[in-house]
């Protein structure tokens, strides 16, 4: 099998799994046998494909094709200015989550404190983009964690990671805490695409109950943790707005809601005096 080939009959199953990018997600899976970015596979000259590798993308594909998330089949995703590993026990770092990095990059802070850190994706974007600054990530899940430390080693950066539920055993003081909580109300998750509810890790996703519940236990915990005039930044689903900043304006905080590329709510600030 030559590369040529292996595109059009990775899409071709693919697309007859029902597969809605089918060709671009061929492309990536391909592209991460040959170890190669998928817009190289343009100018990458035909070849045949070693019995190793088209073993692989056999794999791979039949992966997709079951709706295992790409991100998983190659085991990474990138994200903000950084490739990040990922795997079936962290949340795949999606675009909009790109909107919170924005937003906190956009304040002055040099501690910061990630609350269900995950692949540790947005701590490990804040760090490496801001010289100096240190930061903690916690999480329930120390298999997300090992992924978490493992990203850290090998951006750079100065990351500490602690498994606890929300704030146990956090000591300290923070300029800045961030997170990604599980926001999906338990009878939103048989709408989510099979993609997502079957593949990504449940406990990343939803609470298990109204969708609320992480913002409350962050709201309630915030002053313990933060340095005077100190923030916290979270992101929402896009009908969440009205709900979490009432979260936090009970707990005493000044919020905002930031949009994301896409025009959707998708971040609460809170600014606790």
């Amino acid at each position: 099998m030559n590369l040529l080939q292996a595109q059009a009959e990775g899409a071709a199953l693919l697309k007859a799994a029902g597969i809605e990018a089918a060709s671009r997600d061929a492309d990536r899976i391909l592209a991460a046998v040959l170890e190669i970015e998928p817009g190289q596979l343009r100018i990458t000259d035909d070849r045949a494909l070693t019995s190793d590798e088209a073993a692989r993308f056999h794999r791979g594909i039949a992966a997709r094709a079951l709706r295992q998330p790409v991100a998983q089949i190659v085991g990474f995703r990138d994200f903000w200015a950084h490739r990040f590993k990922v795997t079936c026990d962290t949340l795949d770092p999606r675009p909009e989550t790109e909107s919170l990095v924005e937003a906190a990059l956009a304040r002055p802070w040099q501690t910061v404190l990630d609350l269900g850190t995950g692949s540790g994706a947005i701590l490990i974007s804040l760090l490496a983009a801001r010289a100096g600054t240190t930061g903690t990530g916690t999480d329930l899940s120390e298999a997300a964690l090992q992924v978490a430390r493992f990203n850290a080693r090998r951006i750079g950066v100065n990351a500490r990671f602690r498994q606890a539920d929300w704030y146990q055993g956090i000591s300290g003081s923070f300029d800045l805490i961030v997170s990604n909580p599980p926001y999906i109300a338990a009878s939103e998750m048989a709408g989510l695409a099979s993609d997502v509810r079957d593949w990504e890790p449940r406990g990343a996703l939803t609470d298990g109950g109204d969708g609320l519940s992480a913002y409350r236990a962050i709201a309630a915990g915030a002053r313990g943790v933060l340095s005077p005039g100190g923030a916290v930044l979270v992101e929402i689903g896009s009908t969440q707005a009205d709900d979490v900043a009432a979260i936090f304006r009970a707990s005493g905080a000044r919020t905002r809601v930031l949009p994301d590329l896409d025009g959707r709510d998708r971040v609460v600030t809170a600014d606790f005096a």
